[in-house]
């Protein structure tokens, strides 16, 4: 008989900079669960114990980080700021996560979805690309993406690309 697997310890700090997001009033809720079950399908990519910080923003300041960091001078759903790595390749601190109000809600209008959905599974693609996964060729999209499918399984939001695939 094996031994049950330890409990990952997440921590998810999630800051509402933006009153925008009180039209969404599970939207920490929805980052937090949907963090959670994304961390304990990569559990092996991880340490015991993890920290993230999502900042649900608008726009104007994902644009300003778009710019900065990407220098791409417009607004987009989601952004990742990985933390720096350890010797070994794991770190406590994961990183940050940004997502964006206005873009995130018209992409939900636009694919007819709920906000909370589209916002679970920006929080879990955030996610992914702070434990190392990228979307930078066909194969490793097409892997993001079945892994994306299966963390929002677990926690009841439908398959994001069934659309697109159909």
């Amino acid at each position: 008989m094996m031994p049950a697997a330890k409990p990952l310890s997440m921590s998810v700090d999630v800051i509402v900079e933006s009153g925008l997001w009180a039209a969404e009033p599970r939207a920490e809720a929805t980052v937090r669960r949907a963090i959670a079950a994304a961390a304990e399908t990569v559990r092996a990519l991880l340490d015991a114990a993890g920290e993230v910080s999502v900042v649900l923003t608008d726009d104007a300041a994902i644009r300003a980080l778009n710019r900065q960091w990407r220098h791409l001078d417009q607004p987009t759903n989601v952004l990742s700021f990985p933390a720096p790595r350890s010797a070994n390749g794991r770190a406590s601190l994961l990183g940050d996560i940004a997502v964006a109000y206005e873009t995130t809600a018209r992409e939900a209008t636009k694919e007819h979805k709920p906000l909370a959905d589209h916002l679970a599974h920006l929080a879990v693609h955030g996610f992914l690309h702070l434990v190392g996964y990228d979307h930078g060729s066909n194969d490793a999209a097409d892997e993001m993406e079945r892994l994306e499918a299966k963390i929002l399984a677990r926690i009841g939001v439908p398959d994001p690309y069934a659309a697109h695939a159909a």
